[in-house]
């Protein structure tokens, strides 16, 4: 291998006759003058001069090749391999032409290639076309995972890629982007299954009720298989979390009225001025509902009638205190505002959010877990405002008062994970979840908070916090408006943002700050599974074939069945079994069962006979 043609301090031509090159392997190039330079393929073609293309852009035909061989020349051998390359570091004068090339060793890669220990770091995968330099790895970076290509579960060969997670103290945050279908939730899991092997206390906001680590992927060898049942744990918002309502403020309240649906200015004055620090939910509730049972009857003569007129002291006692809340507050609460808090917060009690509070939460992190927070979107997006709220300056307070010396309970670093991450921080409009998202994506750092968003859609997660995730996964990406915003904001070249479209299921670039470049590689198998891996279509082929089984055995002792004698059956069936089937329905079933071979059916000239 050598340096062809006009070369520059930061690229160069490679050719070859014996060897092809292969997109993003390493190469060293010995100049004779600046000593070893390595560098990263980012362009390969081959070429054959006696196999032009024509005019039309179409190859020679057949008999054109045919003579040529007739006369002597070797076609094949004749075929040179070129490679563009791109110098990791730029070189000082330009490189000598026609210098030599080769492939290089682990030792002279691996302080570009790892940057953790496997013990230390997360292991998520292989680097691509490094399994020439692999051959001389050190033993604790070999078996140390396995890849799922073409259906089967291939062992390492590569160099590992292990993500350094002390470097998130420098470089916080990662994203992880991709389309649907790319790997992207795949690569996600993998990520927390190297977060809980750690220890590392973490949260997932989970819309899709998915990140469950419970089922170990059968693929994965015996020997191989790990248990995380005890590191995880998954809460469902209203039945094992929720917020106590006496710990809220009234920017708390605020912030999850206003997750439902925006709040008016005047509503937002009503909490104000209503909500009182440390009240119940039941105290808060029905003074709103107080006071607009007051402004229905429209004024205070209306108001002192209904005293008047009260049959029992506590009636009495109860519009009397309706009538100082007009007088108090009617001017400055308009009904309409009081209304829409009143079925805001309806709303949100309805759904459980007020039952239950956060302490297993708390609890799992100060253990070190994974507490998955499973709940709908628009649920997560109530919930993790105060959460994220909460916790962030639980840990924000731990560390303001290390710094001044003073005491303060003790709460650990911890991570925020969560998938569709543009529906919590959008770009172009302010749910409340975006401003804590922000406000830790800016600052989070400081105090051991970091956050993984991952998202199909990067054009429409808010543009500041984007910009601070110094790590991105990039997964398969289709959409050019994403490509765009993807090239925008990391180091991937342009031959590389071309290849994003035509990325296999797994296949990844990885733009690491730390690492100051962009490597290719490919996600390791996950330890664990989906609950939702079933294909849909088996699962509607098993739940026929369980219908059909259980059918039968329902008529089974009733074989063979009349066509005048439905009407008896089914009622029998009926008194049986509780289950009850209109007549047209029960033959279509019979027949059903006929065409699948599973009964027979006899015709006679008044009806039809169904047997076995």
């Amino acid at each position: 291998m050598k340096v062809v043609g006009i070369t520059t301090q930061q690229e160069v031509f490679v050719g070859s006759k014996e060897r092809n090159f292969r997109i993003n392997e390493f190469l060293i190039i010995v100049d004779p003058y600046q000593g070893d330079l390595i560098g990263e393929v980012v362009e390969a073609q081959t070429y054959n001069k006696y196999m032009p293309l024509n005019l039309q852009g179409e190859l020679a035909d057949s008999s054109v090749i045919d003579s040529l061989k007739t006369i002597g020349y070797n076609i094949e051998e004749d075929t040179i391999y070129i490679g563009r390359i791109r110098l990791l570091n730029e070189a000082l004068y330009p490189v000598e032409s026609g210098s030599d090339v080769r492939v290089p060793s682990f030792e002279e890669v691996k302080d570009l290639m790892i940057k953790s220990s496997p013990d230390e770091g997360l292991v998520l995968g292989i680097i691509k076309n490094t399994d020439q330099m692999a051959e001389g790895m050190d033993e604790e970076y070999k078996n140390l995972l396995y890849t799922f290509e073409e259906g089967k579960l291939k062992v390492q060969k590569d160099i590992p890629y292990i993500f350094d997670i002390k470097s998130m103290h420098q470089y916080p945050h990662i994203g992880v982007f991709g389309g649907s279908g790319s790997g992207k939730s795949f690569g996600l899991r993998v990520i927390l299954e190297e977060l809980m092997e750690l220890n590392i206390p973490t949260i997932v906001l989970d819309p899709h009720f998915e990140m469950d680590f419970s089922e170990v992927g059968p693929y994965i060898p015996k020997e191989k298989r790990k248990d995380y049942r005890e590191k995880f744990k998954c809460l469902q918002i209203g039945y094992h979390v929720g917020v106590r309502f006496e710990d809220l403020s009234r920017q708390d309240i605020k912030n999850l009225l206003g997750a439902s649906s925006p709040l008016t200015d005047a509503m937002s004055n009503v909490v104000d001025i209503l909500f009182r620090g440390r009240e119940s939910y039941n105290s808060f509730y029905n003074k709103l509902k107080m006071l607009a049972e007051a402004q229905e009857e429209g004024s205070l003569d209306r108001i002192q009638r209904r005293i008047d007129e009260s049959s029992s002291d506590l009636e009495r006692e109860g519009w009397q205190k309706r009538k100082e809340l007009f007088i108090n507050y009617d001017k400055i609460c308009p009904y309409s505002s009081v209304r829409g808090i009143i079925w805001r917060l309806t709303r949100l009690e309805n759904e459980g959010i007020f039952s239950k509070d956060i302490k297993p939460i708390e609890e799992g992190l100060q253990m070190g877990k994974l507490i998955v927070v499973q709940g709908s979107t628009r649920i997560l997006q109530v919930f993790s405002t105060y959460l994220l709220n909460n916790l962030y300056y639980k840990r924000r307070d731990y560390k303001d008062a290390l710094y001044k010396n003073t005491t303060a309970e003790y709460f650990p670093p911890f991570i925020v994970v969560t998938d569709e991450a543009h529906n919590f921080a959008p770009k172009g409009y302010e749910p409340p979840s975006k401003s804590i998202l922000k406000e830790i994506s800016q600052e989070g750092r400081k105090y051991g908070t970091f956050l993984i968003l991952a998202t199909q859609r990067p054009t429409l997660l808010d543009e500041t916090i984007t910009a601070q995730l110094n790590t991105k996964f990039i997964f398969r990406t289709v959409r050019a408006s994403d490509i765009q915003t993807i090239k925008e904001e990391t180091d991937i070249t342009a031959e590389e943002a071309k290849r994003l479209p035509y990325l296999r299921t797994g296949d990844v670039f990885i733009s690491e700050a730390s690492l100051g470049r962009t490597i290719f590689a490919r996600i390791r198998a996950a330890n664990t599974t989906s609950p939702h891996r079933e294909n849909p279509f088996d699962e509607l082929r098993d739940k026929v074939i369980e219908d059909d089984k259980k059918f039968l055995e329902i008529i089974e002792d009733k074989l063979p069945i009349n066509g005048d004698d439905f009407i008896n059956v089914v009622k029998e069936i009926e008194k049986e079994t509780g289950k009850t089937y209109p007549i047209t329905v029960f033959e279509e079933k019979l027949e059903g069962l006929v065409d699948k071979g599973l009964l027979k059916k006899k015709q006679t000239p008044f009806f039809n006979i169904f047997t076995k």
